[in-house]
């Protein structure tokens, strides 16, 4: 029979083996499926992100106004019922959803250009 301290050992060396385990299970995980890639691009994504918000802002936004020639459509609605004493007024708000499909086609825009341009959409093709 084994003593205390022999069966402690074994208990010991199991353990170690198991956590080499789980923890080369987890390097294999983030190397096999890209997770430093993904952070990489989450990055990247909200760096990028920020930029298209200041080129809509600056850049698209004021397009659109000279286009409208100066009318806010986030103001723009449909009245369904007028405010009154009990509630508040019952509106359609249909400028801001246009303002926000707006917005984000222009956004969907920018960052093609920006991918096209730099010819980032040949990189991340597989190898055939």
């Amino acid at each position: 029979m084994a003593t205390a301290k022999e069966r402690a050992a074994a208990a010991r060396a199991r353990a170690a083996k198991a956590s080499k385990g789980h923890a080369g299970g987890f390097v294999t995980f983030i190397r096999e499926q890209g997770v430093v890639g993904l952070a990489v691009g989450l990055a990247i994504g909200t760096a990028a992100g920020a930029s298209v918000k200041v080129i809509v802002d600056n850049l698209i936004n004021p397009l659109v106004a000279l286009l409208t020639q100066g009318v806010d459509l986030g103001s723009l609605k449909w009245v369904l019922e007028d405010a009154t004493k009990s509630h508040g007024e019952v509106a359609i708000g249909w400028g801001a959803i246009v303002s926000s499909l707006v917005t984000l086609i222009a956004t969907a825009f920018v960052v093609y250009l920006a991918i096209h341009l730099a010819k980032l959409d040949r990189v991340d093709k597989k190898k055939g």
